[in-house]
């Protein structure tokens, strides 16, 4: 128990800056008092003691804001950050080395008994006032952005952003972000939300701009290799030019 206690405290200071001292996180951090009386409510709970368990969760959510079910599975060195308006269903289950910060919602989309919560992997994070609705999986070291609604599975590593959720592929959007900064405005500029048509045309676009650059790209590579144009060739593809390849061919 005590070791937990440790662990808990500890896993504070590696994730939140502010925390100063042990004193003032065994006093004053209510993440860590939710944590400290959902593994009280959790053995109640499992010991047969379903009332009491329940009590004594609701007087957890009484004095810290985070509601969490004592039939719910917390694993070690979960850190909740600052933590008003947590609810965390009672067949969810979160990993070691978890972080949840304010808002965050671990729901249930189904009234059936069974598992009907998330589970999350080792190292997830779930950003402020995101939902994570029912029995998905948040892979290990996933990441779920602020606001963001997720009802499918998140791919370990990976990262889920919007409503409904989309998982960002690696290194798009920082090749989008690229040549938008080289057409004259930055993709951040607008919003990314999967509900504003014109966001979704512009990244469209920006897509379409970078997969033909691709293309050119591999085709004059291989024009290359066939001895038909040389590597300085190579490194002006990105020249609008219409006649540029005929000229190259020529």
């Amino acid at each position: 128990m005590f070791s937990r206690l440790r662990e808990d405290i500890a896993s504070v200071f590696d994730r939140d800056p502010a925390a100063r001292t042990t004193w003032e996180v065994v006093t004053c951090y209510p993440g860590f008092h939710a944590i400290t009386l959902h593994r009280l409510a959790h053995r109640l709970w499992r010991a047969g003691f379903l009332w009491l368990a329940r009590f004594l969760s609701h007087f957890g959510r009484w004095i810290t804001g985070i509601e969490i079910h004592p039939g719910a599975v917390i694993g070690r060195r979960v850190f909740i950050d600052h933590g008003m308006g947590v609810v965390i269903g009672e067949t969810a289950e979160i990993g070691d080395d978890c972080t949840l910060y304010h808002g965050v919602t671990l729901g249930g989309t189904s009234w059936n008994k069974g598992k009907r919560h998330p589970t999350l992997a080792r190292g997830a994070v779930v950003g402020a006032g995101a939902k994570v609705l029912g029995p998905i999986t948040v892979g290990e070291g996933a990441k779920v952005g602020s606001n963001a609604v997720v009802v499918r599975d998140v791919p370990p590593g990976a990262t889920a952003v919007g409503i409904p959720a989309r998982i960002v592929e690696p290194g798009r959007d920082e090749v989008r972000e690229a040549k938008a900064q080289e057409m004259g405005f930055s993709a951040y500029g607008i919003t990314s939300t999967a509900d504003d048509p014109l966001s979704k045309a512009l990244h469209g676009l920006l897509d379409h701009a970078v997969e033909t650059d691709r293309r050119i790209t591999t085709l004059l590579q291989h024009l290359e290799k066939a001895g038909v144009c040389k590597e300085d060739d190579i490194a002006t593809a990105d020249k609008f030019d219409p006649n540029y390849l005929s000229r190259i061919v020529d």
